[in-house]
């Protein structure tokens, strides 16, 4: 899924020049992404983060909830460093970064059409590191103490989006998304709303450029 279609395009010709893979569904936004799944039985979904209608975040959690055991793989320009292992926590299967080859692309896909899960050769490394309790270099970035929420309403504000129409976005209170503002505030070191809003425009088009889903056969 994505909501740009030169970008599906793109990705639908790689696909389907497999022989043993066809796209049989795509979408542009998390709403048609749900509705298409019910109806192209599709054996894995391929997905970005950055979404027009909500979070891929949220979206990964509402395929969860419809499906448990359908593969998912994030395809996405955000840095992995921070969003890999959060992907994997609430349910993804694998991901990969746009800035790889199509042939790493591929190699994910069959990978996880197979039942196992894909990372790169660097986060694996680090996420071995911790689990064996070793203090991994680089792995102290202040993003990670981030919620998934808290982080679906920094990148909404990094959009500049108000905190009313946040708060309609992830069906949240407006008093709610101004406790996580503050949460934000309070673990990222920053001062006041300004400050916040400025982090994070700053971290949305600096630190994690953009792209959506897509419904294989495999």
């Amino acid at each position: 899924m994505d909501d740009h279609p030169f970008v599906r395009e793109g990705l639908k010709q790689i696909i389907d020049q497999q022989p043993d893979l066809v796209v049989c569904g795509e979408a542009a936004t998390a709403a048609e992404t749900l509705d298409s799944l019910k109806t192209t039985h599709a054996d894995i979904v391929i997905l970005d983060l950055a979404l027009e209608d909500r979070s891929g975040l949220e979206l990964i959690k509402e395929i969860r909830q419809w499906s448990s055991t359908l593969p998912i793989l994030v395809l996405s320009m955000y840095d992995e460093n921070l969003h890999a292992e959060r992907v994997l926590r609430i349910g993804a299967n694998g991901y990969v970064m746009k800035r790889e080859s199509p042939p790493t692309l591929l190699a994910a896909i069959h990978k996880v059409l197979g039942g196992q899960c894909y990372l790169s050769h660097t986060v694996s490394a680090r996420l071995l590191g911790r689990s064996m309790g070793r203090r991994i270099t680089g792995s102290a970035d202040p993003m990670e103490r981030l919620s998934d929420r808290e982080l679906e309403v920094f990148e909404l504000l990094g959009q500049g989006e108000r905190r009313g129409t946040i708060a309609k976005r992830l069906n949240l209170s407006v008093k709610t998304v101004e406790s996580h503002c503050h949460r934000i505030k309070q673990k990222l070191g920053l001062h006041n709303a300004e400050e916040l809003r400025q982090r994070a425009y700053l971290w949305i088009r600096e630190d994690r450029p953009q792209q959506p889903a897509t419904g294989l056969r495999g």
